[in-house]
């Protein structure tokens, strides 16, 4: 077994039955199909990232799962939209591994250089597309007030629609659990 800061790597022969469904799920579900954009399993196949640690309680992690999964591949956000805001949760809460994953899937979605560049300097104008704006702009309200105020949220439904107002709320708390858990086990990206 290899370790990180705080919690032990689990590899997949030391997994029990409900701990085995979890690695399943992960390893091989969505995330698992098409380009391998990151690391989802070590060289000794422990899960990499925030999976890891939903093998301490198989329930919640096939759940948190689920609903990771969900969010990714089961909303009407563009690839590009999603990828900005959880690029924009990682970058407010100093994620590296966020950062690390997203990074690539963003790239692969489109984001250049300059996108990159201008999430990390809160730049959200820079995008040439409103939809994206919005998105970026309202992550960084929602991590910093916790909320939207009458214009901002007024200005998210005209733009998005209140259907992905809710696939953006629930992005974006779905990831910043994520970053609070990479955070207090200080899980780093992989060194690849």
């Amino acid at each position: 077994m290899t370790t990180s800061a705080r919690i032990t790597k689990l590899t997949p022969d030391s997994l029990d039955d409900d701990q085995r469904a979890v690695y399943d799920a992960v390893a091989g579900g969505r995330r698992a199909q098409g380009p391998q954009l990151f690391r989802l399993v070590d060289d000794e196949g422990g899960l990499e990232g925030p999976f890891n640690a939903f093998l301490l309680q198989p329930r919640l992690g096939l759940a948190l799962q689920a609903v990771g999964s969900a969010v990714r591949y089961e909303t009407s956000l563009s690839d590009r939209a999603r990828e900005i805001a959880i690029l924009v949760v990682s970058v407010h809460r100093d994620c590296a591994f966020e950062w690390y994953a997203h990074e690539a899937v963003g790239r692969h979605v489109g984001l250049t250089d300059g996108d990159l560049e201008a999430l990390r300097e809160h730049r959200y104008d820079a995008f040439g597309a409103v939809q994206e704006t919005v998105v970026a702009r309202s992550t960084h309200l929602l991590l910093e007030a916790g909320d939207l105020d009458d214009e901002a949220y007024g200005e998210a439904v005209e733009v998005l629609g209140v259907q992905q107002v809710f696939e953006l709320l629930t992005l974006v708390g779905y990831y910043d659990t994520l970053a609070l858990q990479l955070r207090v086990f200080r899980v780093p990206p992989p060194s690849v």
